[in-house]
């Protein structure tokens, strides 16, 4: 199982980087000056699709569980209060992404 799961997190995140090198306009604003997210945006929408696919609606819980069993994939994890915030600036982004992803499955 372990297996399918980084191979659904790696199919993810290659079609959501994809999506955002097509349209850079759906990510977040960031200034120019100050500190660049170590997460990228392509990660956290995959985190946030995992989190929903996976069935986790505890963000503390998902990203303990993303720590144990994920961390390998990504270098960064964020805490839980930057979690949050991160996810509720790409919303715009996160719901293009599910309809770009609902668009192309046949489920």
């Amino acid at each position: 199982m372990k297996n399918e799961i980084n191979t659904l997190a790696t199919a993810l995140y290659v079609k959501i980087d994809d999506l955002l090198k097509t349209a850079p306009d759906l990510a977040p604003s960031r200034p120019r000056i100050g500190f660049t997210p170590r997460l990228t945006d392509a990660e956290l929408v995959t985190l946030s699709v995992m989190q929903a696919l996976l069935g986790f609606t505890s963000e503390a819980r998902w990203l303990r569980h993303a720590r144990a069993h994920l961390g390998h994939l990504f270098r960064y994890l964020p805490k839980q209060p930057g979690y949050n915030k991160r996810l509720r600036a790409a919303t715009g982004l996160i719901t293009h992404a599910i309809r770009a992803l609902s668009v192309d499955t046949t489920l």
